[in-house]
């Protein structure tokens, strides 16, 4: 017969009361006793009835978690995390995908309000205005995207593409191309961003081409515009884009890095096993996962809260960047041409 409440109550010393506190309002019971009850609990295989808990306390104890693109490799090690801490807080985690689609993202949201205790939204492609909304419906952490109001982990992109365009100059590259993200995507422009300020403080030219589908086929797509421009070196949005970019320009006889140093950011377990092997912007997505769910267990209930987590990134120098043609006179120094929404948007040395 699986053990009750009463037995664990028994077990430990204490009063029911004090067992269903434990579990349903565990700051409110002292940490000794909270321990005893615990380890009683795990002694004699006690498991709370969930249904029971969340009609006392009004929670669900469970957390949605809601990915771009699930198949992307960058997602797996952020939601294993991220599960793991859940279960560790008891909690659960419904996952969903919303392959890229803002429209498919809100619906998600709703569909998960009345079900679970909070949403962690991860790279969300919805407008800031909609998530504000959203959030008021339902409680919500974002993951890599900055709104006035709500919680955020974000981690360090634009710290990360500094540190590979300074990469890539120090290695002699003057003319290096970006290829971009996804529309909507705040990783994007924060990379465009530092991208480009990073290129003007070193004098560099900077093509920026996108935006692009976040993919292997969106990077094997950009190839031939990445010849076109005469760019030596590029910076890719993530690795996924990176290695679909080296597999295009291998196709055409372009060899990497020797006529082409290209550059990722994620660090996916892919990137080690491709050849070359690619020099990557490494991100913390595991450690994000935890502090996301961290995060939401314990500002869940405050809707207008500034807290934030900050996330550091750094270069990891493989195989798939080498010595650049070194600094050459530049046709027609200038100012900064506004970037454009689509295609290539070239930015001059000052």
């Amino acid at each position: 017969m699986p053990a009750t409440i009463r037995d664990v109550a028994r077990e430990s010393g204490v009063h029911i009361s004090t067992v269903s506190r434990t579990f349903s309002a565990p700051h409110l019971v002292n940490a000794e006793t909270r321990s005893r009850v615990l380890a009683c609990a795990e002694m004699l295989g006690y498991r709370p009835n969930r249904a029971a808990r969340a009609l006392i306390t009004g929670r669900t104890y469970n957390i949605g978690l809601i990915v771009a693109d699930i198949a992307n490799p960058f997602f797996p090690p952020l939601i294993k995390a991220a599960e793991s801490q859940a279960r560790q807080r008891d909690h659960h985690i419904f996952i969903a995908d919303t392959n890229e689609d803002a429209t498919v993202e809100e619906e998600l949201v709703r569909a998960l309000a009345k079900q679970v205790d909070g949403v962690l939204l991860c790279s969300p492609r919805m407008s800031n205005s909609l998530i504000e909304q959203l959030s008021r419906e339902v409680p919500l952490v974002v993951v890599n995207r900055q709104i006035p109001g709500l919680p955020a982990v974000v981690m360090d992109v634009a710290q990360g593409a500094r540190l590979a365009v300074e990469h890539l100059t120090g290695l002699g590259h003057t003319e290096i191309a970006l290829v971009a993200g996804p529309r909507g995507s705040w990783t994007s422009r924060e990379i465009r961003r530092s991208a480009v300020a990073a290129a003007r403080a070193a004098g560099t030219e900077l093509t920026v081409i996108g935006p692009n589908p976040p993919t292997e086929d969106g990077g094997m797509a950009v190839a031939e515009q990445v010849i076109r421009t005469g760019v030596t070196a590029v910076l890719a949005y993530n690795d996924l884009m990176a290695i679909g970019l080296i597999e295009g320009l291998q196709s055409r006889d372009v060899r990497v890095p020797r006529d082409v140093s290209v550059v990722g950011i994620d660090d996916i377990t892919l990137s080690r096993l491709i050849r070359p092997k690619l020099t990557t912007v490494a991100t913390p997505a595991a450690a994000a996962g935890r502090a996301a769910v961290d995060m939401l267990l314990a500002h869940g209930d405050d809707r207008r809260t500034t807290a934030q987590v900050n996330l550091q990134t750094e270069l990891v120098i493989r195989d798939s960047t080498g010595q650049g043609p070194g600094p050459h006179s530049p046709a027609d120094p200038g100012n900064v041409i506004a970037p454009a929404l689509d295609g290539v948007a070239s930015y001059a040395k000052e």
